[in-house]
């Protein structure tokens, strides 16, 4: 098992939550860019690998996964994750345009591209809900959709720093 998921299993809140705010809070570095120096495209890679760890104690706590599921169910995830990954950085020029510089006809064109890539996304989505359920529960799978969205509002929500949030060490 994950050394960072048996942390997380753990029954210490305060423990748990100190430790995913710190990874959490990582985010909040800004980018290197194409030129950055070797490393501080490291740190972020770092930084990145942290909050990948975090996410899988996360979900791998949330999902309640059996040793024998998480090791079938990850590379599944990691999958998908890819994939997801890989069409939304496709989108990424079309959202980017400025609209008032583009032609009528571009704008149809960007937004069918649009919708066109939002329905390889459901594509996707409709295609790994059925892997997911060769590996896990239907219970399971539809608990991995609530992970999926509080893991991201908590990282926001750290990121943001959102009044009322516990510090780091604290209960929850």
């Amino acid at each position: 098992m994950n050394p960072f998921a048996s942390f997380f299993l753990v029954n210490n809140a305060p423990r748990r939550w100190a430790l995913a705010g710190a990874l959490l809070l990582a985010a909040r570095w800004p980018r290197p860019g194409p030129g950055a120096p070797p490393a501080a495209r490291a740190a972020r890679a770092d930084r990145l690998s942290q909050l990948d760890n975090a996410r899988i104690a996360f979900f791998t706590s949330r999902l309640s996964l059996t040793q024998d599921q998480a090791q079938r169910f990850w590379p599944v995830y990691n999958e998908f994750i890819a994939r997801r990954r890989a069409l939304n950085r496709a989108s990424r020029p079309l959202k980017r345009e400025q609209i008032e510089a583009l032609t009528d006809q571009q704008i149809r064109d960007n937004l069918t591209q649009t919708y066109a890539t939002r329905q390889q996304e459901l594509n996707l989505e409709k295609e790994y809900f059925d892997r997911f359920q060769k590996v896990l529960s239907l219970r399971q799978v539809a608990q991995l959709l609530a992970a999926e969205r509080d893991f991201t509002r908590e990282v926001i929500r750290r990121v943001a720093g959102t009044p009322g949030a516990p510090a780091l060490g604290e209960a929850e």
